[in-house]
């Protein structure tokens, strides 16, 4: 039996509560899993239904247990059920994790009067027997005389069932007596609390199995066996239904758990006009948007949880293999191509404020299957879609949504909370077909603009910008790539810049290291526009520096610059978790909002100093704006350098006076005192002997005779990649041995094949993670200034290598299993891949 045999009503709520973060699945025994038998000591469960309970019970988050009133050590005998399953029987008063109701004296004098008066009643009845269990009897009357049960029954419920402290079950062909209180609807309670189920299913037969029926509410799932009047929701014929309920439970929840075929991080495409970002998997599915911003809610968060969490698919109605997926050239447009379709699809750079528009279209000679799947908030809203003349409503939700999508017919159907589209197409010769999705609009109507001109304006909005960067000799196309992605990770209307496009795309599969990166880091932002100053942008930096006052305005001191805010300049809401989304392959917790937010980290002026410097070389100028903001940064750094701090990898750990963060207090003040004597401004007092005093602090506390390396901090022989820029950075000359002896260290421990890692120590969270592509970065500028180039060239084709088809990077790469790791795609990895590319052609 498949389980398109099921009621569809029972297949949509099966499909919901596979979903739930934590599930439970309690079955009855007898007449559930192994069908009703003459002889009980017959009744053997269905091999169907222990496979796939014992693969449901496999499952992260997922707890089974069998509750029965058969007595547990004869359950155990004859059920042969695996560990995994839960057992419980006498209907709740023995659990196999230890006997729930310890018995004191006055009920094991109850309970052997019990046993005593039933004998009694049955004695000399043929067919009639007990069953003592430990907290109770039962009485079985299956296979005698149907007068003689009627007659027992009747005695058992007038005499014993009458007993103070007796409570009475009656089931088929049974009665049961215990001396403690229990069924089945509060042992699925005390199961349910145990495991911390959000929400739990629930199939049986009989009428003890009422009890807990009774207990299911709200998300649950209750399913009853065969006839007779019931509190359960739903209803199935017999044991192999429940079978077939079992197996689409399992596919669904793994399924939903694992995610059906999740792409390799590299191989997704970005699409982005300044303030959106979305991200396409190589067959052309929208996986990924967010709305009104890239660090808003998904209404696309196919990424994270399967195509339940919100899709847009496009591909051929025949089955094909796309045969490619490209960026055209200069331009954040992509084009998926089969062998006779294609898709082509932009982000409207032109659109107004507080609209995303996404373009999608279909050429070639084959009929495309389309389906439309927004799910707004993470899906955490229901969805209806109102079909119209022109195209689609979306209703139900905070932010409007419309799809024009002309000529288009589309089928809705419905999973029990949300609707789908879905629609065969076929373009035509020079008519190609094309949806518009219009996310913060209500407007069908028709763009102002053919398509054609629309699409050519969205081109040229980048490539117009491409064509005027200064690209380096080697991989000139890969940086152009890198530096339109750094540029589409930009706020054009705010200034900020994104960390990275995404949240929670693990740094371990199947781990707990899944963070939110949709947000403006100081340090990463000024890293980011000033890549794009050495390649002759300079309106980023711009538009960064004016973010950048723009939060300062809010503070009392810049000593208060917090790490990170939000595009807009605001402060980052709690760190959160999505319980409904799986994750990325199953790597969960899926968060929003980073706690890192209130972390002390005391590197982050370096960079705005050092941005200022690159774009007053650009300029041949120093603001007066850009002095005032250096000043402050300069103020920052002399009221906190000798502090501890949780440094530029934002550990969780208590903070620590570590290696890199000093550096960068000394960066600060020397790139400060630098562009005074360049640009002649004033040097505050103080400045020099303070840079002096810094610069002496890290040569003697940071430098470990032991390890013969600067180490992460002063504290520890632990090594930190973040190390190498006491040579990086100027404050020790590459040539000092102690810095050559320092690379040598970190390049013995931290390094692996194609990348770096960042560290190796005990970070305070369970799990590992890959290494990082901006370490390699590092890497690879220090080899280049200790004078190993060959070594250096080596390791940046292997970086250039571990790139996507489409020139994207994510965040790490893991060595072993050789796979990428981490939110994509990652400033920070295009930012080392640029400057890399720079050194090597410079040098």
């Amino acid at each position: 039996m498949t389980a398109e045999a099921l009621p569809a009503e029972l297949r949509r709520a099966i499909v919901q509560i596979a979903r739930t973060p934590r599930l439970l699945v309690a079955c009855d025994y007898d007449g559930t899993l192994a069908p009703i038998t003459t002889n009980p000591d017959q009744a053997r469960p269905r091999p169907e239904s222990v496979g796939a309970l014992r693969s449901l019970a496999s499952l992260h988050e997922t707890t089974c247990s069998v509750i029965s009133g058969r007595a547990l050590r004869d359950l155990a005998i004859l059920s042969r059920l695996p560990a995994e399953i839960h057992l419980v029987g006498s209907h709740g008063s023995e659990f196999d994790i230890g006997f729930v109701h310890a018995l004191d004296p006055e009920a094991r004098e109850l309970h052997r009067r019990l046993e005593a008066e039933l004998a009694r009643i049955i004695g000399g009845v043929p067919g009639a027997s007990l069953e003592v269990k430990p907290a109770s009897v039962a009485v079985h009357v299956r296979r005698a005389d149907r007068d003689a049960a009627a007659r027992i029954v009747a005695a058992v419920h007038e005499g014993p069932s009458t007993w103070e402290g007796v409570t009475t079950t009656d089931g088929k062909e049974v009665v049961e007596l215990a001396v403690v209180s229990t069924d089945k609807g509060s042992a699925l309670d005390t199961l349910r609390h145990q495991v911390g189920a959000t929400a739990a299913v629930f199939v049986g037969d009989d009428v003890t199995d009422e009890k807990a029926f009774a207990r299911l509410q709200g998300p649950d799932l209750s399913v009853k066996v065969g006839e007779g009047d019931t509190l359960a929701q739903y209803r199935v014929d017999d044991t192999e239904d429940v079978a077939t309920v079992l197996a689409f439970l399992l596919e669904e929840r793994r399924n939903w758990l694992y995610g059906e075929q999740s792409p390799p991080i590299e191989r997704l495409s970005m699409l982005a006009n300044e303030r959106s970002v979305a991200l396409l998997t190589p067959d052309a599915k929208l996986t990924w948007l967010c709305h009104p911003g890239p660090d808003a809610p998904a209404v696309f968060a196919d990424l994270l949880g399967g195509e339940s969490a919100g899709h847009f698919s496009i591909k051929p109605h025949r089955n094909g293999l796309p045969l490619g997926q490209r960026y055209l050239p200069n331009t954040m447009t992509v084009e998926t191509r089969w062998s006779r379709l294609l898709v082509t699809d932009y982000l409207e750079p032109e659109s107004p404020p507080h609209r995303t528009d996404l373009v999608r279209i279909i050429s070639g000679e084959a009929a495309a299957s389309v389906v439309f799947a927004p799910r707004p908030e993470f899906g955490g809203v229901p969805v209806r879609l109102l079909p119209e003349e022109d195209g689609l409503r979306v209703l139900g939700t905070s932010e409007p949504f419309v799809l024009r999508s002309p000529d288009v017919q589309w089928e809705i159907t419905n999973d029990g909370l949300h609707d789908t589209a879905r629609a065969l197409v076929q373009p035509e010769p020079g008519k190609p077909v094309v949806l518009e999705l219009r996310c913060g609009t209500t407007d069908l109507s028709p763009h102002e603009l053919p398509e054609i001109d629309r699409r050519a304006r969205a081109g040229r909005y980048w490539s117009d910008w491409a064509t005027t960067l200064k690209l380096p000799q080697i991989e000139p196309d890969l940086v152009a790539r890198s530096a339109l992605t750094l540029r589409g990770l930009t706020d054009a209307d705010t200034g900020g810049v994104l960390a990275a496009a995404t949240t929670s795309l693990p740094e371990e599969i199947g781990g707990v290291r899944n963070w939110d990166y949709r947000y403006c880091w100081v340090r990463d932002g000024a890293m980011t526009v000033r890549e794009l100053v050495a390649l002759g942008s300079l309106e980023e930096a711009e538009g960064f520096l004016r973010w950048l006052h723009g939060v300062l305005s809010t503070l009392a001191g810049p000593e208060r610059l917090h790490p990170l805010y939000t595009l807009a300049g605001t402060q980052i809401g709690a760190e959160a978790v999505i319980d409904s989304l799986p994750g990325y392959k199953g790597s969960r917790p899926v968060r929003v909002g980073n706690l890192a937010n209130h972390q002390v980290q005391l590197d982050v002026f370096g960079p705005v100093v050092e941005l200022v410097v690159s774009l007053a070389e650009a300029r041949g100028e120093l603001r007066d704006e850009d002095w005032q903001l250096v000043r402050a940064m300069a103020e920052a750094v002399t009221r906190r350098w000798s502090e501890p701090d949780h440094g530029i990898w934002e550990e969780r750990h208590v903070p620590r006076h570590r290696v890199y963060s000093r550096v960068m207090c000394w960066v600060t003040i020397d790139r400060a005192i630098k562009l005074a004597e360049v640009y002649g401004r004033p040097i505050p007092n103080g400045w020099a002997e303070l840079r002096d005093q810094i610069a002496a602090d890290v040569l003697e506390n940071g430098w470990n005779e032991d390890v013969q390396a600067f180490t992460t901090a002063y504290d520890g022989t632990d090594l930190d990649a973040a190390s190498l820029f006491v040579g990086l950075s100027g404050l020790l000359d590459p040539q000092d041995e102690r810095f050559q002896s320092t690379v040598t260290a970190i390049e013995a421990e931290l390094r692996s094949g194609s990348t770096v890692y960042r560290y190796r120590r005990d970070d305070g969270l369970p799990g590992n993670e890959g290494g990082f592509h901006l370490c390699a970065a590092w890497m690879i500028e220090a080899y280049l200034l200790t004078g190993r180039r060959t070594e250096a060239q080596e390791l940046f084709d292997q970086l250039v290598d571990a790139a996507g088809p489409t020139g994207l990077l994510p965040e790490q790469y893991d060595p072993v299993a050789e796979r990428s790791l981490g939110n994509h795609p990652q400033a920070y990895s295009h930012i080392g891949l640029i400057r890399c590319a720079r050194l090597l052609s410079e040098l």
